[in-house]
């Protein structure tokens, strides 16, 4: 079994990382951040061109049809430059779940091709999650009730803006009433869409947070080859690089874990949510390792609003305990390795 990525993976990846170098440049993000949406529409355009906001979209409704193993790469890149939630929420998970819809509803017809060309800002409300990412902003609010999907344009709500340590995420309390007209999905379909959406959300969290994990490690070298101590460079100092090399090895030892998790996602694997959890912990203990030795490595300033440390510190920090905290997903990787009779160690890993 081959379980590289394919050469157009990673080409698609790089050049995602090379636009992103050039057009999400820290500065222009915290002055995104500090407009009342929090959003750029010339940004999300940008993306749009870049077909990152088609990549799940069908052909047939405009889009490039791409799978879970394409997300995941790109997903550490929108990491390791901290976009904010509602591209992946609209163009990785509602776009899932509408597509997964039955055929006879017309919100496919209506809403993929706008996802595909950029025009539209979809939410996505689950129970694991008490608040709704970007519902102000949203053209559409797709929300959980009784393992039913419904459909809610902002007319149908009512919001309440909760704050958050992390400035690029806007959170909504969704305050609704759930009736026929706004139900698009029965239970009996509904419940497996939703075990797929929260799945999928935290894979793409996993890799988010190892994308940060990454940028934090980047930035603690960077700022370790320039500040001096005692005439050197503090990188010079044994002490200084035990710190970094300690995040370095938790990346390379979350990858091989997210990747796992990304191909038995797009598989639709009975274990699926085991290794997604599993995904979700590793990544999120070298991204939290991160951000303390960087913060370590910079000292005091890595607090302060003029270094970028801080602004992937609490990204870090919100999105480790986003779809799903540590408790939750450390349950369901419990449950799995204690139940009666689970198949375990390396000769199982991809049985």
């Amino acid at each position: 079994m081959d379980f590289t990525f394919k050469d157009e993976h990673i080409a698609f990846s790089d050049s995602i990382r090379k636009f992103l170098m050039v057009e999400a440049a820290p500065e222009w993000l915290r002055e995104i951040w500090e407009t009342e949406t929090g959003r750029s529409r010339e940004l999300r355009g940008k993306l749009a061109e870049q077909g990152l906001t088609a990549l799940s979209v069908p052909e047939e409704f405009g889009g490039i049809g791409a799978g879970d193993l394409e997300w995941v790469l790109i997903h550490q890149e929108l990491g390791y430059y901290a976009i904010p939630d509602s591209l992946i929420d609209t163009a990785y998970l509602a776009t899932y779940l509408i597509n997964r819809l039955p055929a006879d509803v017309s919100l496919k017809k209506t809403w993929l091709p706008k996802i595909a060309d950029g025009s539209a800002r979809i939410a996505v409300g689950h129970p694991v999650n008490p608040m709704v990412a970007d519902a102000q902003n949203a053209d559409l609010i797709l929300m959980w009730h009784d393992d039913e999907v419904h459909a809610l344009t902002k007319d149908q709500v009512k919001l309440s803006f909760n704050p958050s340590i992390d400035m690029s995420r806007r959170l909504y309390k969704v305050s609704w009433t759930p009736s026929d007209a706004t139900r698009i999905c029965p239970a009996r379909l509904g419940k497996q869409l939703w075990d797929g959406v929260l799945d999928r959300a935290a894979l793409s969290g996993a890799a988010q947070l190892v994308g940060l994990a990454q940028r934090m490690l980047d930035l603690g070298i960077d700022y370790s080859a320039t500040r001096k101590q005692f005439g050197k460079a503090i990188g010079s100092f044994q002490a200084v690089k035990h710190h970094l090399a300690d995040v370095a090895v938790k990346v390379e030892f979350a990858k091989p874990v997210l990747y796992r998790a990304a191909y038995a996602t797009e598989r639709e694997q009975a274990r699926r949510g085991v290794y997604v959890s599993h995904a979700k912990l590793a990544a999120g203990e070298a991204a939290l390792l991160g951000a303390r030795k960087s913060m370590q490595v910079h000292g005091a300033m890595g607090y302060t609003w003029e270094t970028d440390l801080q602004m992937f510190m609490k990204r870090a920090w919100a999105l480790d305990s986003a779809w799903g905290d540590r408790a939750f997903h450390k349950k369901r990787v419990a449950e799995f390795i204690l139940s009666d009779g689970a198949r375990l160690g390396p000769g199982e890993t991809f049985a």
